[in-house]
């Protein structure tokens, strides 16, 4: 785990490297409402074992759930606008590391995770590219008007939370914008399809095909998975 600053408080998170110490591309990670637990800190090091320098923070401060009525609460207590300036504080912690190309820092997330990164993209210009599993979408204009950078989406046909008509109206919107945005919908999955601890909702072959686009999307976007110089 690492500590940075945000104005006079402590954030913390957990940092996935790369073997070499070279300068390398860099991805924020953002938790579901469960907290920062161990499924996310392994997508973080899947990420750094592909050549990110990898940071999860930990919105919680330390508190993890898998009790549906305590991940609500802890939910509902995390304010946005903190949550985001955790989140751009994370952005400068990675700016700042040698070992990390600032042109290239993009964000991913699941869930609440996922409707976070869409916030960060909104709040932070100098993001290169997100990726939001199964989070909530902006509707207004004027914030996706502020979206400057490519948004990979997933998304599940069954999911009540998020219907797919709603996601398509987001990717309407962005399109009209002249926004790039790639969302894909599948078939037979509801929410967080992703997670293998979601036994009833877990949806293998959906999750590893938006693992190997999210990889493919971040290679493309955020710059090859290479060493810089």
């Amino acid at each position: 785990m690492v500590t940075f600053a945000r104005a006079t408080e402590k954030v913390t998170g957990f940092l996935a490297l790369p073997r070499d110490t070279r300068r390398h591309r860099a991805i924020i990670i953002i938790h579901e409402w469960w907290g920062l637990n161990e499924w996310v800190k392994e997508q973080a090091e899947k990420l750094a074992a592909n050549g990110y320098v990898t940071l999860a923070v930990d919105l919680y401060q330390g508190r993890v759930t898998t009790d549906r009525s305590e991940a609500r609460k802890l939910k509902r207590g995390l304010r946005q606008e903190r949550a985001i300036g955790d989140l751009k504080a994370a952005f400068d912690y990675l700016a700042d590391r040698p070992d990390v190309d600032t042109k290239h820092i993009g964000s991913l997330g699941w869930s609440m995770g996922g409707g976070l990164a869409v916030q960060l993209a909104i709040h932070e210009p100098r993001l290169a590219a997100r990726v939001v599993n199964y989070g909530p979408l902006p509707t207004n204009t004027g914030e996706i008007q502020k979206i400057n950078v490519p948004v990979l989406g997933f998304f599940g046909a069954l999911d009540r939370g998020i219907p797919a008509d709603k996601v398509r109206a987001f990717e309407v919107c962005m399109n009209v914008a002249g926004k790039r945005v790639d969302i894909e919908i599948c078939d037979g999955a509801g929410h967080a399809f992703e997670d293998p601890s979601n036994q009833r909702g877990y949806r293998p072959k959906a999750a590893a095909g938006a693992w190997f686009e999210t990889l493919e999307f971040f290679e493309q976007t955020n710059g090859s998975t290479s060493s810089v110089a």
